[in-house]
């Protein structure tokens, strides 16, 4: 008996697995979830745990065995999803970026969207020009400070900050003058939301950047927002597409294709190439759930997709969840005393060093930053009414999409400051959680090729894989590749019609076969069962048996005599 409950124990135990997940604010929650759990069994946890009622903007993202990243599917189970050794480590993150984020219910909704959009921030995926940067800086300030106090607040206290990847010490100043002469009196709630109304109006709010290479090898990075289909190539948008427009998204293997239907009936496919299949994957799954939230007005109106042809071995997917409008509509419902917000502005953070962790840790020296001023976003081209296949450029800010160097270095440090680099890469920022972009060893592969150097603290968070410098210089060349556009779309696709006829070519003939042993089987063999009975004593197979199969028969007897004869002769 004992022995029994002790057995019976032990595969309790074996069918419960430990859960940590990274929440915005870097803290950790811990939790034990069955076996069989679904995605949304721990989703519903962690919602409790915050005391979130608006979840439907949110979701868990973990990283598989390959380095791929995912979503948490909430109707499949979590274990086979992660397909990893327990504890598992996921992120709590943003999914579905709000059209308007200030128009959200509840204060807590609004917090955990700002601390997204900070993140998005510090990681260069939100970019602006530099009186944006400044002023979102300064909200961030006083949401965490509070009002300036010269008795707490020395000269250069901005600076023990890391608002940006990287920022000039003109930044820093414009930063505190903002934070002392125009935001006193603002509580954190304000601050919080007037950065919200900010950072909805630029361009690349609620950009998720997806990176993959276009039909001539060019680097580029897709993403999706509450407005449509988004194509960042250098420093510039490319495409702007609204959801309406889009009407289907396919992918083949690493291709991925975008069906856009504009004006006057006019039909364009966009093609782009991921890195692996299942980036491809990730990057489909990803564009239909943002399309079905964004576009449908009912979650009844949701269809399983399916990006399968004849060729090809495809997939299925369903988005499982509401859409933005029943979500708009859910949160208006809403009546409780507000929720209470534990801020942890003071608190350590792993992305985001506060003003408690000392002097900021810049990943350009001091002395460099200010030689290297480099243009940035001063105002992305306005796209907002039609897709573009080609760059248009701004009518007040033309020259800044044009990577140049200044011949006059006193004219760019009055115009511009470092926060982001020429080219459009938000992988430049180390992502210090379980959802790192794969292109962070891209990035600091590019920096030790270049003879550049790392922070301290990507150092710290890269020191457990560092490349050797035979790594360095093996991967080196797929660096370059990637970045200058050495592959050849064109090969890639007559590679994949070739493959194509071959597999047409191998499923026929093994059709023919199994064909071919049926008829056999009817024919030669005695086997007595109904279904063959039922067959045999059809006439029409008594006259194909007698009028076609029999003579073959003969026919294929009597060459093969003549064959076996000629050879015993000769």
């Amino acid at each position: 008996m004992l022995s029994r409950l002790m057995s019976g124990s032990s595969r309790s135990l074996e069918r419960e697995y430990s859960c940590t997940v990274r929440l915005l604010d870097d803290s950790e929650y811990t939790c034990t979830i069955q076996r069989d759990a679904k995605g949304q069994y721990l989703f519903d946890l962690l919602c409790h745990h915050l005391n979130l009622l608006e979840k439907d903007y949110f979701g868990i993202r973990f990283v598989d065995p390959d380095k791929q990243r995912h979503w948490l599917e909430f109707t499949k189970s979590v274990v086979k999803q992660l397909r990893s050794q327990p504890p598992f480590t996921m992120c709590f993150r943003v999914k579905f970026y709000p059209a308007d984020p200030a128009a959200l219910k509840e204060e807590i909704t609004r917090y955990l969207v700002f601390l997204q959009i900070k993140r998005d921030l510090y990681h260069g995926r939100l970019l602006c020009k530099t009186s944006d940067a400044a002023l979102l800086a300064a909200y961030i300030l006083q949401a965490e400070i509070g009002d300036y106090d010269p008795g707490k607040h020395p000269e250069g206290y901005s600076s023990k900050f890391q608002f940006f990847p990287k920022h000039s010490e003109k930044l820093e100043r414009k930063i505190a003058e903002i934070h002392r002469t125009e935001l006193s009196g603002q509580t954190p709630a304000t601050s919080e939301l007037n950065f919200l109304r900010k950072a909805q109006t630029l361009e690349t709010y609620g950009v998720d950047p997806h990176p993959c290479k276009d039909v001539s090898g060019n680097a580029a990075f897709l993403a999706f927002t509450p407005f449509g289909f988004v194509v960042l190539q250098g420093n510039k948008r490319v495409h702007f597409i609204k959801w309406n427009e889009v009407t289907k998204l396919k992918f083949e293997g690493k291709t991925f294709y975008l069906y856009v239907s504009q004006k006057e009936e006019k039909k364009i496919i966009l093609t782009y190439f991921a890195p692996t299949p299942e980036a491809c994957k990730h990057l489909w799954k990803c564009g239909i759930e943002n399309q079905a939230f964004y576009k449908l007005e009912k979650s009844s109106q949701v269809r399983t997709v399916s990006s399968s042809n004849l060729f090809f071995k495809g997939s299925r997917f369903r988005y499982s969840g509401r859409v933005a409008k029943e979500v708009m509509e859910s949160s208006a419902k809403i009546k409780r005393e507000p929720p209470e917000i534990h801020r942890a502005g003071m608190v350590p953070s792993r992305s985001c060093p506060s003003i408690t962790h000392g002097p900021r840790l810049s990943s350009v020296p001091r002395t460099r930053r200010r030689a290297v001023h480099i243009s940035i976003m001063e105002g992305l081209e306005s796209l907002r009414d039609s897709a573009h296949s080609t760059p248009v450029r701004s009518s007040s800010h033309g020259d800044t999409f044009l990577p140049h160097v200044r011949s006059s270095r006193a004219d760019s440090n009055e115009r511009v400051a470092v926060i982001a680099d020429e080219a459009y890469s938000p992988a430049d920022s180390v992502l210090p959680t379980p959802v790192a972009e794969h292109s962070l060893e891209l990035m600091l592969l590019s920096r030790q090729i270049n003879g550049a150097t790392c922070s301290i603290e990507e150092e710290k968070e890269s020191e457990a894989s560092t490349p050797t410098a035979a790594d360095v210089e093996a991967l080196g060349g797929e660096l370059r590749a990637l970045c200058q556009g050495h592959g050849r779309p064109e090969e890639e696709q007559v590679n994949k019609f070739v493959l194509s006829v071959l597999r047409l070519l191998l499923v026929t003939m093994g059709l023919l076969f199994v064909l071919l042993l049926l008829l056999i089987i009817l024919t030669e063999s005695d086997l007595d069962i109904a279904f063959f009975r039922d067959i045999r004593q059809t006439p029409e197979f008594e006259q194909f048996h007698y009028q076609y199969f029999c003579p073959l028969r003969r026919w294929f007897a009597c060459k093969i005599r003549s064959v076996v004869s000629l050879l015993i002769d000769t």
